[in-house]
């Protein structure tokens, strides 16, 4: 039997995506535009309900929230449901600032990372993929 060739392979293959939750339109296409560049298919929404909607019909394997969605702080239960969810997935939430409250929100919540809110969304995936590993299965 014929080893399959990597066409055959990627045809087979589950495409990686990413969660972008973010109420700002301008900031979800930029998250949209870096992470179709790194190989991953974005699911953009803009509140809870339709983040909630889309991690019933995709599996992820990144999500990246704003903390601040409908009210301040919703972000966190969401990037908390998203861990339980997806539990292997790589969770980042996007705060205000860095605080002792946010950490312990983040403990919380179980995210992977926060960042702050005002750094640039190709800042913040180029810092996710450094922390990434190929033994995390998402870099390759």
């Amino acid at each position: 039997m014929a080893a399959k060739s990597s066409a055959e392979k990627r045809k087979y293959s589950r495409e990686r995506k990413a969660l972008v939750v973010h109420r700002d339109m301008q900031g979800l296409m930029n998250y949209q535009k870096q992470l179709s560049g790194a190989g991953f298919v974005p699911i953009i929404a803009r509140d809870l309900g339709t983040a909630l909607l889309a991690m019933t019909q995709h599996y992820f394997e990144l999500g990246i929230i704003s903390a601040e969605l409908g009210e301040a702080g919703d972000g966190w239960a969401l990037g908390g449901v998203f861990r339980m969810v997806f539990p292997r997935a790589y969770v980042a939430v996007l705060a205000p600032a860095t605080t002792v409250e946010t950490l312990q929100m983040a403990i919380n919540s179980g995210v992977t990372q926060v960042f702050e809110a005002s750094k640039q969304p190709d800042e913040i995936v180029s810092a996710i993929f450094e922390e990434l590993t190929p033994t995390h299965g998402m870099v390759q």
